[in-house]
């Protein structure tokens, strides 16, 4: 394979209309999570990712596989929880683009998961390992089943990419989120983090200390999400900023972030000069918040390359 991730997906129920959800009664269903997003976005574009998790042996499990399995994602080393259920989520939305979100993921299936479930045989299998700091966020078990993933991932030479994701509504203690972060960057070829997020973890603001420093802890690539600015990235030898594409109505942000590190590994996965590799993370970033969903503005390579001016692409 070319990928494998492991974490929780969920069920999402969102709405078109605005305000508490107290006095909201109708919801559209979807499934969220941000490493199943990442192996979804890779799997439109033709590379061949899979998934390990746990989901509740119930209606909403079987949708989330249902999913992915028509995604093409690999679901072999999914298992099923018949005593605790599928974890979900709701969002609420006002004006801002970024709705709030609550979780039901106490106790879910996937709180379950141990580093027994990890399998060496599978990981050995693929090219790229990734994580993000959602899942060490939800129970110790699951934070040592990362690290196991992560040296079988050494032991057979794979690449190993993390997304910091914070979560401040998983993470009571702050303190302990920058300590996780900082353990797993010290871990991984390739890391990206939104800037508020690295100067968050690291106490730093400029672009050039913020390298330096996880470049010092071992990272080789360093990718820097700007917003609309684009991104900026780091060989450890020079720092590239790689303009945003314009966006003139953002629908719905998240997964944005997911589809934007899918967009990097594409290259990377199909050898790609860096400054590629970025253009691609900062397309499919974009062309994810054109869509209302987790993960529905994914594209193929048709549609990538149509946004990104590389083809015409006739509507009829």
């Amino acid at each position: 394979m070319d990928l494998v991730t492991l974490g929780e997906a969920l069920v999402v129920f969102s709405t078109n209309e605005k305000g508490p959800l107290r006095f909201i009664n109708n919801f559209n269903k979807s499934m969220g999570g941000a490493e199943a997003n990442v192996a979804i976005a890779l799997a439109r574009l033709g590379f061949k990712t899979g998934w390990i998790s746990r989901l509740g042996d119930d209606e909403f499990g079987n949708y989330i596989l249902f999913n992915l399995k028509g995604e093409g994602v690999d679901v072999s080393e999914v298992t099923f929880d018949s005593n605790n259920s599928t974890a979900i989520l709701f969002k609420e939305q006002y004006q801002s683009n970024n709705p709030n979100v609550y979780y039901y993921r106490k106790n879910s299936a996937f709180t379950t998961l141990t580093p027994q479930h990890i399998n060496e045989n599978y990981i050995a299998r693929a090219k790229f390992l990734h994580l993000t700091g959602i899942t060490p966020a939800l129970t110790e078990e699951a934070k040592s089943a990362c690290f196991t993933a992560i040296n079988y991932a050494k032991a057979h030479n794979l690449t190993i990419s993390f997304d910091p994701n914070l979560r401040f509504k998983l993470w009571p203690d702050l303190n302990l989120a920058k300590q996780t972060m900082i353990e797993f960057a010290k871990c991984c070829d390739i890391i990206f983090p939104g800037l508020d997020e690295a100067q968050l973890i690291l106490g730093l603001n400029s672009l050039e200390e913020i390298c330096a420093k996880f470049h010092s802890y071992g990272c080789k690539i360093v990718v820097i999400k700007l917003g609309d600015q684009g991104c900026a990235y780091s060989n450890g030898d020079t720092i590239v900023k790689i303009s945003a594409y314009k966006v003139e109505h953002i629908i719905d942000t998240a997964g944005a972030g997911d589809g934007f590190a899918a967009g990097f590994i594409a290259g990377m996965l199909d050898d790609k000069p860096l400054d590629e590799c970025a253009k691609l993370a900062n397309a499919i970033g974009a062309m994810a918040v054109l869509v209302k969903g987790d993960n529905a503005g994914y594209p193929t390579w048709r549609n990538l390359d149509a946004f990104m001016g590389k083809s015409i692409q006739r509507s009829r």
